[in-house]
């Protein structure tokens, strides 16, 4: 993220959604209230925006040829018009605003997922899909495999060692079984997919922010809404 980007994002003024639809209708009509995901999915969803990715480095010129916040201020801000999508805009109209938003998901920072992330984020918002976070699951102690056969389902055991024993006024030697067990789903499936969801609501945030501060919306105005932080986590 450059200078230009942090100082951006450091700012801390707010607007209200009446002083948003106030300012949009000053132009005829007012503008369009939404969440930060309601609009990501507006933008790849209704509008069928794309990402336009910065390219890979190119070693005979030593530079990427990328950009982030800075570069779509300044050229908002040049232009006064429709930012081009390049050579990824489809052919029917995608609307200005939506080519907005999907510029500024494209310049996500590293910290944050960088193009992964950001294809992530389009991936999502286009399905109209939040990240799974695996509601309800609660790992289980089940045998690790199992066979079935007409009296039903049996774990697995194994032999482990033997034993003698006396049953019956002689001695046997019987085999020690166990039972392999694991846990279903494991823990660590269980977090990884919660941190997916909260890499991806940090992404929203910085999105979030870069809109509200950088101001480039014309016709739709952002509020805090935000998905829940960790919808995991309940209240008493």
């Amino acid at each position: 993220m450059s200078k230009f980007d942090r100082n951006i994002h450091g700012q801390q003024g707010k607007r209200s959604p009446q002083a948003g639809q106030r300012a949009g209708a000053q132009h005829g009509r007012p503008k369009r209230v939404m969440g930060v995901q309601q609009a990501l999915e507006w933008a790849f969803g209704k509008e069928r925006a794309q990402l336009e990715l910065p390219e890979r480095p190119d070693p005979d010129r030593g530079e990427c040829q990328g950009f982030g916040l800075e570069y779509v201020l300044m050229q908002r801000a040049a232009l006064g018009c429709q930012i081009d999508g390049g050579q990824y805009k489809p052919s029917s109209y995608t609307h200005e605003d939506a080519e907005v938003i999907a510029a500024i998901v494209a310049g996500l920072p590293d910290s944050l997922g960088g193009i992964r992330m950001a294809l992530r984020i389009a991936e999502l918002a286009r399905a109209g899909l939040t990240p799974d976070w695996m509601p309800g699951a609660v790992p289980q102690c089940v045998p690790r495999e199992t066979r079935e056969n007409q009296h039903g389902v049996r774990a697995v055991t194994e032999v482990v060692g033997t034993e003698r024993v006396l049953t019956r006024g002689k001695w046997r030697t019987i085999d020690v079984l166990v039972c392999p067990v694991t846990w279903r789903p494991h823990p660590e499936q269980i977090a990884s997919a919660r941190r997916g969801y909260e890499d991806w609501w940090q992404a929203l945030d910085w999105v979030r922010d870069g809109l509200s501060a950088g101001r480039m919306l014309r016709e739709l105005y952002l509020t805090e809404t935000m998905p829940k932080v960790r919808p995991w986590k309940t209240t008493n």
